[in-house]
């Protein structure tokens, strides 16, 4: 009988699960309310910091509670050209500068945004790592849904009522940088988590591995494995409707 395979230990131990205790916090943007849906909440940058993990740097935004004496801080991700003391608006009246978070069927087409929620009052899921943006590319006719271009070129249509913080994330270039050693790399998946380094299955010997063994590091066998295969075997190209390089680009 073969090893565990490296697929099968990570669903199950401790030592592969995300470096949390630095972590600054979930970054989602405010609760949707009354004076968010009618009207519009303002909020002052108070700090800029790094989180451990993330390529993109946070702010945190404080804004009044509008039912109780207190502040409401929230933690978002900081775009470029926000700073520290700046007056942010949230709101379907809040005006279109970069910073403020609005719906996306207020803003024309052709705006860039971050933080953009998927379903309406999801708090933020598209477009949060580094450097990355959506844009609203149309309206419908009825003014209901919202067209946008995801970060990998993908087109979505969302409710118009969903919103977005307007700019880029900063951070943008982070991987314009070589990483020239491995050291470097070493301290990179230290604090997201136990991925690196990534020994190759052809590599292994064939007790640890579908793909180990052999007199040269070959597979031997087709890498296509089927939807509902066993999990000590289920490596390689999983239910894959195709294989090979794509050829051919799409036409604008």
């Amino acid at each position: 009988m073969g090893r565990v395979i490296r697929g099968s230990r990570k669903g199950k131990s401790l030592i592969f699960t995300a470096k949390t205790r630095l972590r600054k916090g979930a970054v989602k943007l405010r609760v949707l309310d009354y004076a968010e849906r009618h009207g519009y909440a303002k909020g002052i940058v108070k700090k800029i910091m790094h989180d451990p993990g993330r390529g993109a740097p946070l702010c945190e935004v404080h804004f009044r509670n509008n039912y109780k004496y207190g502040l409401d801080k929230q933690l978002w991700v900081a775009v470029e050209g926000s700073y520290t003391g700046q007056f942010v608006y949230c709101g379907a009246k809040a005006r279109l500068e970069v910073g403020n978070c609005l719906p996306v069927g207020k803003m024309p087409e052709g705006t860039v945004v971050s933080m953009c929620e998927e379903k309406s009052s999801d708090r933020g899921r598209l477009a949060r790592a580094s450097g990355c943006n959506c844009m609203v590319v149309g309206h419908s006719d009825d003014g209901k849904k919202t067209r946008i271009r995801l970060p990998s070129g993908s087109r979505k249509t969302i409710l118009s009522t969903c919103r977005a913080v307007v700019g880029i994330v900063a951070g943008g270039g982070r991987l314009d940088k070589p990483v020239l050693k491995a050291g470097n790399n070493h301290h990179k998946y230290k604090v997201k988590r136990n991925c690196w380094p990534r020994v190759r299955g052809s590599a292994m010997n064939p007790v640890e591995h579908p793909h180990g063994g052999g007199n040269h590091q070959h597979v031997g066998h087709p890498t296509t494995m089927s939807r509902d295969a066993v999990p000590g075997q289920k490596v390689g190209l999983i239910a894959a409707r195709r294989t090979g390089i794509l050829r051919g680009g799409k036409k604008k």
